[in-house]
């Protein structure tokens, strides 16, 4: 039906607390909407439009008489809450597991084995920020050559230092050293190299960043669609999150406004296939530190760049926007993510009409979608809502 799809994860913009949520600590998130209330109300008539406030009760984005998408929400299947997790359910692997995190630091057994196996000294290895902890430890890098490892609410093993004590070349290596230990029980879902530059009180991170990801563990969207030899553009973090299997071509960007250039860019240079795009300020920079007043600007920074990218949209295209997980600034005592359902907006410029597609039981419904659309066969758990936007369109 569609030539192309395009799949946009607002990375952490939950819509409300899942059922299980009390038994992760996360009574009471439900990101966007909170977020809504800690600032008055948020401006985003254009989300408005499609049907963002039909999902859930949104202050200053009510429901829209006629909105100009089919909506609904996603629970999540998988044990966990994490991105990694919640991108491969989206592509089409329900996980029983959830990733390891270390709240406390990495045991002292495994820190161990691997400063023996990459012949380096740690220190650090506490859950951090990044800037605060090269802050707090890179004198000492630049006088011992330890390695600074640290961790955070995700489930993330992070190394970082810096480039004239040790090359990006070299500390990739011992990240690599790092994601070959981590296995089992400390399969962490992504090791990450962190290389920064400066002098103390003036260290800044460079753009030398690298992720090494663990591999899915069966063939995603992703694979089947590659080996199809359909394109498949990762945008953002994409390419990172499915250790850059599947994929065509990967798009790098720093920050959402770069992946909402690249999304823009990807429509001139991509005229079929998947472009599947990640926006992590709302994660990474606004949800993990509490920034509830910038996390809702990112929101209606959005809602102003989404015109002009649907003005542009072909007949045969199908936008998807919906998210990962939630990560609710506005919770006392936490930066974690958060257990919520994620919103779903499906929009093509061929609908005539619109329909609720109500509450899905997991994120893999857009695998399955996506797969059905591309006659690619009933490969994944999800269930096709693929009639119901034909549907819409007839």
């Amino acid at each position: 039906m569609f030539s192309r799809v395009i799949v946009i994860v607002l990375d952490a913009c939950g819509v409300g607390e899942l059922p299980d949520a009390d038994r992760y600590g996360d009574k009471g998130a439900s990101t966007i909407p909170n977020v809504a209330r800690s600032q008055g109300g948020l401006n985003m008539p254009n989300c408005q439009k499609l049907g963002l406030g039909n999902i859930v009760d949104i202050l200053g984005v009510p429901p829209a008489e006629k909105p100009l998408a089919c909506y609904g929400k996603m629970a999540e299947r998988s044990a966990g809450k994490d991105s990694t997790s919640g991108h491969w359910e989206i592509a089409g692997i329900i996980t029983d597991k959830p990733f390891p995190v270390y709240s406390s630091g990495f045991p002292p057994e495994l820190v161990a084995e691997f400063e023996k196996r990459a012949g380096v000294k740690t220190i650090g290895n506490i859950p951090a920020s990044g800037t605060e902890i090269i802050a707090r430890l890179g004198e000492r890098h630049l006088q011992t050559g330890e390695i600074i490892l640290y961790t955070s609410a995700d489930s993330v093993f992070q190394l970082a230092a810096h480039e004239e004590v040790m090359s990006p070349a070299r500390l990739y290596e011992i990240c690599r050293i790092a994601r070959d230990l981590l296995t089992g029980d400390h399969a962490v879902g992504r090791v990450i190299a962190r290389p920064f530059t400066g002098t103390p009180g003036n260290f800044s991170r460079t753009a030398n960043r690298k992720d090494f990801s663990l591999l899915p563990p069966h063939e995603t969207l992703l694979d089947c669609l590659y080996k199809e030899q359909i394109p498949t553009v990762g945008i953002g973090k994409i390419g990172d999150l499915f250790a850059h299997q599947g994929l065509s071509n990967e798009v790098k960007t720093a920050n959402n406004n770069d992946v909402m250039q690249a999304l823009r860019d990807e429509l001139e240079q991509t005229d079929n296939g998947l472009i599947f795009a990640n926006l992590v300020d709302f994660d990474m920079l606004w949800g993990h530190r509490n920034d509830a007043v910038s996390f809702a600007r990112g929101l209606e920074d959005f809602d102003r760049w989404l015109p002009d990218f649907i003005d542009n949209l072909d007949n045969d295209d199908l936008l998807i926007i919906t998210a990962d997980h939630g990560c609710d600034p506005t919770l006392t005592g936490s930066t974690d993510h958060t257990r919520e359902y994620v919103p779903l907006l499906v929009f093509s410029p061929v609908m005539k009409t619109v329909c609720n597609l109500g509450t899905r039981e997991s994120f893999s419904d857009i695998a399955a979608t996506v797969a059905a659309n591309f006659r690619l066969g009933n490969r994944f758990p999800g269930k096709s809502f693929l009639k119901d936007i034909v549907q819409s369109t007839l």
